[in-house]
C-alpha cells in the first residue's frame, strides 16, 4: 500500500525535553512506531497507518499497549476517518474546550506523522497564510519563480499528501474560507504568478480538518459552497462524571510535572473542581433558586488548566500541599471572563450550591468564598 510523502525538508522532530507543548508525534513516538511496526490492516492511499491503527491510536489498545487519548464516542472517531479517506473534508464542532483540536491533532499524527501544518482562523488570517506568499526581495530581484515562493500550509500538505489543520475555521472572513474550496473540490492549487507550471496538484493522504465553536458559528456562517465540501462532526463534552474526574487528574498530572511540580492536589480538591464545573456548565435550580449556566466555556480543558494553576500555586506559592482555598483563588480567572454577569452567578453558586454540603472540603470551600470579588 501507498505511504504518506513526507516532506523534501521536513524539520527533524526535536526530542520532547523542554518543550513546553510537544506535539502528538513527539509526545507518543514510541507508539506510534510499534503502530507502524505491527500495522498490517489496508491503510487508504498516502495514509501512514490503518484505519484500524489510527483508531487504536486515538482511543487506545491494553493489547497493544497504547493508551487512550480521546475520551469520546468511538463511532465520531470512526466516522471522521471515514471522511478523511474521502474527498470531502471534516469539519469538527462543538462547545469550546471538548478537545476538537486534540482530536484534530492526533488523527493528523496518526495518518500522516505530521500534525503541525496548522492554520489558525482569525479576523486577520489572510489567504497567504493559507496558500502561498512571497519573499519580495526575490520577487522584485528576480520577478515571479519557485524560488521566490514562500509555501503555506495547504500548498505544502497537497504538495505532499498530508492532512492540513485549519482552527476555529469560522473566525475568519468569509472570502478568506472560501479560498479552500479549490483545493477541496478540483483537489489543485494554482498559482497564476507562475503560469502553467504554477499548479499544485493534490497528493493521496491530502485533505483538511477544521474546527468551529459552536458560539462562534455566527461569527463568519460558512457559504453554503463550502459546507458542501466538508462533513460535519459535533464533539460533545464529556457525560460521565468519573471519566471527567479521571481525565482531569491524568491530565493534570502531565501539566504539573513538566512545570516542576512534583505532587498531584488531592482527591477532595479534584471533586471540588470537577464538581463546580460540570455544575456550572449545566445550570441547574436549587431549592427554587435558579443557577444559570455560565457565559464561559466552563469545560474540561478549563478545569485540567485551573486544577495546573492550584498545583503551581500551592507549590511554588504556598509551600504546602494544595487546599480548597486555593481552587477559590485559581478557578476566578476561568469562570469570570465574559462578563460581571459570572461573577454574580458564582457567588449564587457559593450560596445555594456549595453551602448546602456538609463534608469537610465543602464545607472549607464555602468558607473561601471571601476570596470572591465583591
Amino acid at each position: 500500500m501507498a505511504r504518506a510523502r513526507k516532506p523534501e525538508a521536513e524539520p527533524a522532530a526535536e526530542p520532547e525535553e523542554g518543550l513546553q507543548r510537544p506535539p502528538a508525534e513527539i509526545v507518543h513516538a514510541d507508539e506510534l512506531a510499534r503502530l507502524v511496526a505491527s500495522d498490517t490492516a489496508p491503510k487508504p492511499p498516502g495514509w501512514a497507518l490503518s484505519p484500524i491503527a489510527v483508531r487504536s491510536f486515538v482511543l487506545g489498545d491494553k493489547a497493544l499497549g497504547i493508551s487512550r487519548k480521546f475520551v469520546g464516542d468511538a463511532s465520531l472517531v470512526d466516522r471522521a476517518m471515514v471522511s478523511l479517506a474521502t474527498s470531502r473534508g471534516l469539519m469538527l464542532v462543538g462547545e469550546p474546550g471538548t478537545a476538537k483540536s486534540l482530536l484534530s491533532e492526533l488523527l493528523a499524527a496518526a495518518i500522516c506523522g505530521r500534525s503541525t501544518l496548522t492554520i489558525q482562523g482569525s479576523a486577520a488570517t489572510s489567504e497567504e497564510q493559507i496558500k502561498y506568499g512571497w519573499n519580495y526581495a526575490l520577487l522584485l530581484a528576480e520577478g515571479p519563480s519557485p524560488k521566490a515562493l514562500v509555501p503555506g500550509p495547504l500548498q505544502v500538505g497537497m504538495k505532499h499528501g498530508l492532512v492540513v489543520r485549519f482552527e476555529e475555521i469560522t473566525r475568519c472572513p468569509l472570502e478568506i474560507q472560501d479560498s479552500l474550496l479549490a483545493a477541496l473540490s478540483d483537489r489543485l492549487l494554482a498559482i497564476p504568478e507562475l503560469g502553467e507550471a504554477g499548479t499544485v496538484f493534490a497528493r493521496n493522504g491530502f485533505n483538511v480538518i477544521a474546527t468551529a465553536n459552536t458560539r462562534d458559528l455566527g461569527v463568519n456562517e460558512m457559504s453554503a459552497a463550502l459546507k458542501r465540501r466538508f462533513n460535519f462532526e459535533t464533539v460533545f463534552p464529556i457525560r460521565e462524571y468519573a471519566v471527567e474526574l479521571d481525565l482531569v487528574r491524568e491530565q493534570t498530572r502531565i501539566a504539573l510535572e513538566r512545570s516542576g511540580v512534583p505532587t498531584l492536589p488531592s482527591a477532595e480538591v479534584f471533586e471540588l473542581l470537577v464538581t463546580t464545573f460540570r455544575e456550572l456548565r449545566a445550570g441547574q435550580t436549587v431549592d427554587g433558586v435558579a443557577i444559570e449556566r455560565a457565559s464561559t466555556a466552563m469545560s474540561t480543558a478549563e478545569a485540567v488548566s485551573v486544577a495546573h494553576a492550584v498545583g503551581v500555586r500551592a507549590h511554588f506559592l504556598q509551600r504546602k500541599p494544595p487546599v480548597p482555598e486555593d481552587v477559590v483563588q485559581c478557578l476566578l480567572g476561568a469562570a469570570t471572563k465574559a462578563s460581571d454577569e459570572d461573577l454574580a452567578l458564582l457567588r449564587r453558586y457559593f450560596e445555594h450550591r456549595v453551602g448546602k454540603r456538609r463534608e469537610a472540603h465543602w464545607r472549607a470551600y464555602y468558607e473561601a468564598r471571601h476570596h470572591l470579588p465583591s
